[in-house]
């Protein structure tokens, strides 16, 4: 029975850990959405700012010190956007060069949280027939059977104890 319940449970583990590979791809589809948003907006400021004949840090400086609270906190906002661009071209380029492997740990070392978030919440469970994936899966099924086996060992130990000492 304990054979069968840790075979289950490796089973179990094993296609949830092949989701973690497909989380990694579609976090990095909205990454790239999110990367495009940002450069946008980041151009839109410059040419505003180049219109002015401002660079951005001058454009940026000017609306912070602003005495209109709108301006100031469009500056803050401009100020956060660049940094969060400059951190996702970064996490990106990462996530580009990393190998399949890799990336699972890239991303889970440098994800952004609000993108994360809703990769989360619009995430889609596929089974992806990528090496990557077959080695998370493998990896999540001998974790699953042998987490079993080892929850499972105090009670063969008893059960064991109990017939020895019945006979």
């Amino acid at each position: 029975m304990t054979r069968r319940l840790a075979l289950a449970i490796g089973l179990l583990c094993a296609l949830l850990g092949t989701q973690w590979p497909e989380f990694s791809q579609q976090y990095r589809q909205r990454l790239g959405g999110a990367l495009d948003e940002l450069r946008r907006i980041v151009a839109a400021f410059d040419a505003e700012a180049a219109s002015r004949s401002l660079t951005p840090a001058e454009g940026i400086a000017r609306l912070k010190d602003n005495a209109d609270p709108l301006a100031r906190e469009r500056g803050a906002d401009m100020e956060s956007d660049i940094v969060r661009e400059a951190r996702l071209e970064r996490e990106l380029a990462e996530l580009k060069d990393a190998g399949p492997l890799d990336r699972l740990a890239v991303m889970a070392r440098d994800f952004d949280p609000a993108i994360a978030g809703e990769t989360l919440r619009s995430f889609e469970p596929a089974v992806p027939v990528t090496s990557e994936s077959g080695i998370v899966g493998g990896l999540a099924l001998i974790f699953g059977w042998g987490a079993t086996h080892v929850c499972a060992w105090p009670i063969r130990r008893a059960r064991r104890a109990s017939r020895i000492g019945a006979a």
